[in-house]
C-alpha cells in the first residue's frame, strides 16, 4: 500500500506496531552544566503495547512543531487539503522566570499537545521527524530514571499482602535494575541486583512486593520481571519452573560486591562448592571467579 493510499484511508490497522500512540510526562529532571535546563521525562506507549521512557527539552518540542507546521499546515485553516491537517497548539516560549516553575507549568499543556498530536490522522504518525522525536535512543535507554512522581498511584494507605510461606523461590519475582529510594513508608527502597518477590499489581506502572523483610510498592520501570504475576488470582497448574537463589559475594581489592542470582536449575539441598562455582560462571560476569565466596538458599 502506498503512502497516499494510507493517507486517504487513514487506516490505523496498517500502521507498524512500533508507532507511538500515546505519551505522558512522568517527571522533570534538571540538567546542570554551562547552561542549566530541565528535561521532560516522557513515558511513550506504542501500538504494539510496549512502553519506554524518553527525555526531551522544550526546544525539541518547539523544533518538531515548526517542522510539522511547515510540512502539513494548510494555508487556509478553513480549507485543509488532502495532505494537510490542523496541528494542536504548542505552549509558547517563556524567556523570563524560574526555570523549574516554567517546566512544571508546561506539563499539562504538553500532555494535551502530545495527546492531540498522536490523535491526528494515522498517516501523519508515519512522519519520520515525528517518529524520531518519540523514538527511544541509546542515550534515552541508558538514562537512569528517578522519581517518576507523576506516574505514582494516588497517596493512600497500602494494603499489605503477606508473602507466601512456602515455595518462595518459585513465586513471581523481579530483579532491580536501578537503585530506587522510596518516598514514605508505603514505598520500598531497592538496590540494583536485589530480587523482589511480587505480591500484586497496584496499577499499570506500579507493583507491590517484598524484599529484605519489607513490603511496599515500587515502579515497574525500575525492575526486570523474572517471573510475572499470574493474570488472575489462580495460576494454571503445570509447566511452572522452580528456581534457586545464590547470594554471591566477590572479594576484590576495592571491597566486597554482592548480588542475588536466581537460576532455573535444580540444586541439591547441600550443593558442593565446585557445583556452585560451575553454575555461577555461566551466570555472573565476574572475571576472578576463584576469589568468589558464595552462599546458597534452596528454593522450589
Amino acid at each position: 500500500m502506498s503512502l497516499q493510499q494510507l493517507r486517504d484511508e487513514s487506516d490505523f490497522d496498517q500502521l507498524p506496531h512500533n508507532i507511538p500512540i500515546s505519551a505522558t510526562i512522568a517527571d522533570i529532571e534538571e540538567k546542570k552544566g554551562f547552561i542549566d535546563y530541565f528535561m521532560f521525562v516522557i513515558e511513550v506507549k506504542t501500538k504494539g503495547g510496549s512502553k519506554y521512557l524518553i527525555y526531551r527539552r522544550y526546544r525539541e518540542f518547539f523544533n518538531l512543531h515548526q517542522i510539522l507546521e511547515d510540512r502539513y499546515c494548510p494555508e487556509d485553516p478553513d480549507k485543509p487539503g488532502p495532505n494537510t491537517c490542523v496541528l494542536p497548539s504548542l505552549p509558547g516560549k517563556v524567556y523570563i522566570g524560574n526555570k523549574k516553575e516554567i517546566a512544571e507549568s508546561r506539563i499539562p499543556e504538553l500532555n494535551t499537545y502530545m495527546k492531540r498530536l498522536l490523535g491526528l490522522p494515522a498517516w501523519l504518525l508515519l512522519d519520520e521527524d515525528l517518529r524520531m522525536f518519540f523514538y527511544q535512543t541509546d542515550q534515552d535507554s541508558q538514562h537512569q530514571p528517578r522519581a517518576l512522581r507523576r506516574l505514582r498511584p494516588p497517596t493512600r494507605k497500602v494494603k499489605t499482602v503477606e508473602p507466601p510461606k512456602s515455595d518462595l523461590f518459585s513465586s513471581p519475582r523481579a530483579e532491580a535494575m536501578f537503585d530506587f529510594r522510596g518516598n514514605g513508608k508505603a514505598e520500598l527502597n531497592l538496590k540494583r541486583g536485589e530480587v523482589i518477590f511480587l505480591l500484586r499489581r497496584v496499577n499499570a506502572n506500579w507493583l507491590e512486593g517484598t524484599v529484605n523483610n519489607q513490603t511496599g510498592i515500587f515502579p515497574q520501570s525500575f525492575v526486570k520481571i523474572i517471573k510475572p504475576l499470574p493474570e488472575s488470582d489462580s495460576e494454571g497448574e503445570g509447566g511452572a519452573h522452580t528456581y534457586s537463589c545464590l547470594h554471591c559475594s566477590l572479594l576484590t581489592p576495592s571491597g566486597v560486591h554482592t548480588r542475588d542470582v536466581c537460576v532455573q536449575e535444580d540444586l541439591t539441598i547441600q550443593p558442593t562448592y565446585k557445583d556452585l562455582l560451575s553454575r555461577m560462571r555461566h551466570i555472573v560476569p565476574w572475571s576472578r571467579m576463584d576469589e568468589t565466596l558464595v552462599g546458597c538458599l534452596q528454593g522450589g
